[in-house]
């Protein structure tokens, strides 16, 4: 098991490994859950610009859209507790969606984790490959840099303490940070500075489903551009 940050995080470990898994854990990897549980589609994209209106309209889906703006989607996970069974979601972020594209590109078999989803999602990685890469994505300062975030770290270590094999020192460094979220892990989100910022903006609805540990049996897999919920007993995609 590896663990690495961002974009260069990606591609220096990604290209490696059989299986690479985003962990962006207070918001997209739980927008990703809430609404593959749901029987949705999510497209990743990248940009939060024009460019993303438009690739809603090309692929008939609905574009997720800023939290301030009211949307029936957006980067809120609550939000998707609106998902219904073929729905088809752009969920614009620069962060999770960003490094979901990339590691796409890589050809790898690509998952998204999160507090809700960890047990499923490392038991299903672990039957498709013993090289295991578990990318956090933090957030972002003013400047466009990576801002670490511990959630996203601890998210990971949840993922890796289930995972069989030998841990890089990067990964049992996570595995040591899920050890210490885990006591009380609704504390711990609502305490972490990312969790504070949401709950200022008066979204303590999604830290609380964040929070909810293997509420969710979905593993969410990125394939021709759109997570979706993987049929546990086919080993298919839905």
């Amino acid at each position: 098991m590896r663990f690495e940050w961002g974009f260069q995080g990606v591609r220096l470990v990604g290209s490696l490994a059989d299986v690479v898994i985003i962990i962006d854990a207070l918001c997209f990897s739980t927008c990703v859950d809430i609404a593959v549980s749901r029987g949705a589609a999510v497209l990743p994209y990248q940009w939060k610009d024009q460019r993303a209106r438009e690739y809603a309209g090309e692929m008939g889906a609905e574009l997720a859209t800023p939290r301030e703006e009211g949307g029936v989607f957006s980067l809120s996970p609550a939000s998707m507790l609106n998902a219904a069974e073929g729905s088809r979601i752009i969920l614009p972020s620069p962060n999770g969606s960003e490094l979901s594209v990339t590691a796409e590109a890589l050809g790898r078999i690509v998952l998204t984790g999160c507090f809700r989803n960890c047990r499923a999602v490392a038991k299903y990685a672990a039957s498709r490959g013993d090289k295991i890469a578990v990318i956090a994505c933090g957030e972002r300062w003013p400047d466009g840099s990576t801002r670490p975030a511990v959630e996203d770290v601890a998210a990971a270590g949840a993922v890796i303490a289930q995972l069989p094999g030998t841990c890089s020192p990067e990964a049992s460094v996570a595995k040591a940070a899920w050890n210490c979220a885990k006591e009380d892990l609704g504390k711990f989100l609502e305490s972490c500075a990312s969790g504070r910022e949401l709950t200022e903006r008066g979204y303590q609805q999604d830290v609380r489903l964040a929070a909810e540990l293997n509420a969710s049996a979905a593993v969410p897999m990125l394939q021709e551009h759109a997570y979706r919920r993987v049929d546990l007993q086919r080993g298919l995609i839905k």
